[in-house]
């Protein structure tokens, strides 16, 4: 039987195909595709690409993708499969911690350069349609853009429509990562260098033992933490509907002292202990 390929939303894919010095273009064809600035990045600097076997094995670890541009940018890609609930919080904190990391303690500011976080989510998050969103900072009445120096886009997968320009390289990368082994993709890669080169970087991890025995266990201690999260939800909702039914039951209560039931009676009924119902 054929294997399927690896799942190149796995951080551990993602970071090994984009974050590859062998292949920059790569890199290069996808940050023009999300930034769409006038003038484009021709060449990128990758940071080291080795991951050791503990990052891969800790569930908490990141293992993002960061570069800078010759554009004279500081970039990071972070690719996340669960919603955590903190995702524009912690987006701001690597921001401004890549950002204030540039300078040693007695250089100048004006050696800051731009800095760039880049949020690929395979969950809706945000409220807006728009599969792709940037954010940078602007004057609240009239709209007007104080600098460009910090920005953040999020690419959330599942609101990719299957009506999207796949002329467009950013719709083309979002179709890859969405699944690789679609007639889209076949498509794609037939026409775009970078989608071909990409594709086979995949079909290269997956036919490789040794990368697919690491594919293996980062997604599984990427399923735990995954099931801890859905555990600490299912708890959090759980302890939500306690906390429901017993202001029912306070509310009942309420109204039966006020209808002159005495408080034996109201805490038979209500199953309240006999001081909670006093003290109401």
């Amino acid at each position: 039987m054929e294997r399927r390929l690896l799942n190149p939303k796995i951080d551990f894919v993602f970071k090994k195909i984009f974050g590859s010095e062998e292949h920059p273009e790569i890199l290069i064809s996808f940050l023009n595709a999300t930034l769409k600035a006038k003038k484009k990045i021709v060449n990128v600097d990758i940071k080291k690409t080795d991951i050791e076997k503990q990052y891969i094995e800790d569930k908490y670890s990141r293992l993002d993708v960061k570069a800078t541009t010759s554009n004279d940018e500081i970039i990071n890609i972070e690719i996340q499969l669960k919603n955590e609930n903190n995702m524009v919080k912690r987006s701001l904190y690597y921001l401004s911690k890549m950002y204030e990391e540039q300078l040693n303690e007695k250089e100048d500011y004006s050696k800051l350069v731009r800095t760039v976080c880049i949020n690929i989510l395979n969950f809706k998050y945000l409220k807006t349609d728009n599969f792709h969103t940037g954010y940078r900072f602007k004057e609240i009445e009239s709209n007007e853009e104080l600098t460009d120096i910090m920005e953040v886009h999020f690419i959330e997968i599942p609101k990719l429509q299957d009506s999207s320009d796949e002329k467009d390289m950013l719709v083309a990368w979002t179709e890859f990562l969405k699944d690789p082994e679609s007639e889209k993709v076949r498509g794609l890669e037939l026409s775009i260098e970078e989608i071909r080169q990409a594709k086979d970087e995949l079909i290269r991890m997956s036919n490789d033992s040794t990368q697919r025995e690491l594919y293996d266990m980062r997604a599984n201690s990427l399923r735990d933490k995954m099931s801890e999260l859905n555990a600490a939800e299912r708890k959090g909702i759980e302890k939500g509907r306690e906390e429901g039914r017993k202001e029912e039951k306070i509310k009942i209560a309420r109204n039966m002292k006020l209808s002159g039931l005495d408080t034996n009676t109201i805490a038979k009924i209500t199953n309240l202990s006999e001081d909670e119902i006093d003290k109401l």
